[in-house]
């Protein structure tokens, strides 16, 4: 069976006729949101990005709404649980005090999101203090311990499921970086050393805790006092966690959306040498294209699930195909295994990533991989992370890439010639005026990720208004379009008329609407006539005054374009956006 080419880049578990798609619970995640509910929660604000006062407590839980959208359109098969510690009123199943698990009807503790549940969410802090109630839970003199309580809730949950068929998970928030800070002597220690055993029993079951702190606005999140030890960060772990914790809040839906998409395995090889010795490796597609969610097939009466089938029947001989079909990508009419992005899998094979260093150098001196990139720096650089600000920004590894088609042929490009014959080539002073442009409009760390696909968008925020019967549809954000403002700089301005001139010279605007003739176009002579009209009209206002008395608002978009076309300056946009570009041209 050949491959499509797109195919390489799309997991098992997107495949409904793979033979890995009927096992896709082997691919789910499990997760369980912890949120700290104490007082402190509600007594600490900070400023959000639309310049208002939100307190922990709503940051939290708008983080984790955000996600649940998120997750029921990519990942609707997740199972997730919405659990509170630190509340007055208890609720789950072993009847721990100081622990509320938020759930609606018709659904389990631990089950996939619904629209019910993502429309009761958003209302909770309407509700939090009527109906759950804040306290803290860890009190001086007591033995109750609503943190060991809620990690012990959070592992029953996680019960469900194997931890090597399913992705198992605690996501805690919370602002207390010492929750025992208040408690003295023997407690204290007996306290701390049945909470982190308590956290290590549920790890050594294959489930991953992971903190998401709240720092307070005079002071940072101390993660060393107490969740070092609770997620287990050390040495290099615990050097690259910190910056996450002096990171603005507005950035903590980045953070939980960085979380919940881990890296998913496109393909598992197993390389076996000899003497029962073998290497593991999982491969991964680094970037993939984003496609709308699969369409469901309902029948027509009973409004269920329509279920398809598909047989495969060998075209020789007409028999049905009993075994799992194996793919492979041709390469001169020979099998070629499918490649990808590899890292070496220590879970079944140990040792894994040393024998993978030393495999990739036979593999080299072999000249079985001629086509890797960057060969020279390969063995010195392959084993390394890079990580920036906490961030992974390059995974340890190799890349393992497609040999070329046979048909691949490349035409020779030709190079454009005057009547002359002779090669135009750009002058210094030209290549000159191009750098500085380029330096003026490049892009800081620019990153495809950064840019979300608009039509993609808005078909999330059609499903979202219709799921969770929104009267109006979110509005979406096109950040494909150019950066109108960014462009309006002065300085950004003179570059791009600089590189004009010294390209085309001093009359590029009146040869360009030259026609063959020699006369300028009627449309030419149009443009002419609104920018001499705009130069006039934009002289009957005192532009100065007006935008330093804020009245530019008080103008209609007809006249606010007056000066922008009388400064060549874009008209495109809301009348915002108009009087913003108008303020900074004039440097206000």
């Amino acid at each position: 069976m050949e491959l499509d080419p797109d195919d390489v880049f799309r997991d098992d578990e997107e495949d409904a006729d793979n033979e890995f798609y009927r096992e896709k619970e082997s691919t789910k995640a499990l997760l369980v949101y912890l949120v700290d509910a104490s007082p402190k929660m509600f007594s600490t604000s900070c400023p959000s990005g639309d310049q208002k006062d939100e307190t922990h407590f709503q940051i939290a839980v708008s983080c984790i709404s955000q996600s649940l959208k998120t997750q029921i359109i990519n990942r609707s098969y997740d199972e997730v649980a919405i659990c509170f510690f630190n509340t007055r009123e208890k609720k789950n199943l072993q009847e721990l005090n100081g622990v509320f698990i938020f759930n609606v009807a018709e659904r389990e503790y631990l089950d996939r999101p619904t629209a019910r549940l993502i429309k009761e969410f958003d209302c909770i802090e309407e509700r939090f203090m009527k109906e759950i109630g804040s306290q803290n839970g860890i009190i001086s003199g007591t033995r109750e311990n609503s943190l060991y309580n809620a990690l012990w809730v959070a592992q029953a949950l996680l019960r469900k499921g194997s931890a090597k068929t399913a992705d198992k998970r605690m996501l805690l928030f919370t602002n207390e970086d010492d929750p025992f800070g208040n408690i003295k002597g023997a407690t204290k220690i007996d306290m701390t050393r049945t909470t982190l055993q308590r956290a290590k029993d549920a790890q050594d079951l294959g489930i991953s805790i992971e903190l998401l702190p709240l720092s307070q606005p005079d002071e940072e999140f101390n993660v060393s006092l107490f969740f070092a030890d609770l997620i287990g960060l050390e040495g290099d772990d615990l050097a690259q966690f910190l910056p996450l914790v002096g990171e603005k809040l507005e950035d903590m839906k980045d953070q939980l959306r960085k979380r919940m998409f881990t890296k998913r395995i496109v393909r598992k090889i197993a390389f076996s040498i000899a003497n029962g010795l073998s290497i593991e490796l999982n491969t991964y597609a680094l970037i993939r294209p984003t496609i709308p969610g699969a369409i469901t097939w309902l029948d027509s009466v009973s409004n269920c699930p329509l279920k398809a089938e598909r047989s495969f029947i060998c075209s020789d001989t007409g028999a049905l195909v009993q075994e799992p079909l194996k793919r492979y990508q041709p390469y001169k009419k020979k099998c070629s295994v499918v490649l990808a992005f590899s890292l070496p899998c220590t879970d079944r094979c140990y040792g894994s990533s040393d024998l993978q260093l030393h495999f990739t150098a036979v593999l080299l001196i072999l000249n079985w991989l001629p086509l890797l990139l960057n060969l020279t720096n390969f063995l010195k650089n392959s084993q390394k992370e890079i990580i920036s600000h906490g961030g992974q920004v390059e995974p340890p590894g190799m890349h393992m890439i497609y040999l070329p088609y046979s048909e691949d042929i490349r035409h020779v490009e030709e190079l454009y010639s005057d009547s002359n014959g002779a090669a135009p080539k750009a002058t210094d002073d030209q290549i000159e005026k191009a750098t500085a442009l380029m330096k003026r409009i490049d892009l800081k760390d620019f990153s495809v990720c950064q840019f979300s696909n608009p039509a993609l968008q808005r078909h999330y925020a059609v499903l979202q208004a219709l799921a969770l019967e929104e009267p109006d549809i979110p509005e979406t954000i096109d950040e494909t379009l150019p950066d109108e403002e960014g462009m309006a700089k002065p300085g950004v301005v003179s570059a791009v008329e600089e590189f004009k001139l010294s390209v085309y010279g001093d009359n590029y605007d009146e040869e360009k609407e030259l026609v063959g003739n020699g006369k300028a176009s009627e449309a030419s002579k149009k443009r002419k006539a609104i920018a001499d009209n705009a130069v006039k009209e934009s002289a009957n206002y005192d532009w100065d005054d007006l935008a330093d008395n804020g009245k530019l608002k008080d103008l209609t978009v007809v006249e606010l374009k007056y000066y922008l076309t009388a400064h060549s300056l874009p008209v495109a946009g809301k009348k915002e956006a108009l009087i913003s570009r108008i303020l900074t041209h004039m440097g206000k």
